[in-house]
């Protein structure tokens, strides 16, 4: 018996992403945020490249976001 594949509404399929946008925001943040205690307790190369993880993570998804409303617009 084949499953019927729910189709989400552009609302719904919207307040989805807005939900997994919010848990990598909360990660990119907490990597740039370890990324300034590294800083001051390890040094400053070691701390700019937690930074710079921080910087390319949310880069990365800024750029799938607008694939992904390119797509659906």
């Amino acid at each position: 018996m084949a499953k019927i594949k729910k189709r989400f509404t552009q609302h719904e399929e919207f307040e989805i992403m807005k939900l997994v946008l919010d848990k990598f925001l909360w990660l990119g943040f907490g990597i740039m945020a370890f990324g300034l205690y590294q800083v001051f307790n390890a040094g400053f190369a070691i701390g700019m490249t937690w930074i710079g993880s921080g910087i390319i993570l949310l880069a990365l998804f800024m750029v799938l976001i607008l694939k992904e409303y390119e797509r659906i617009k």
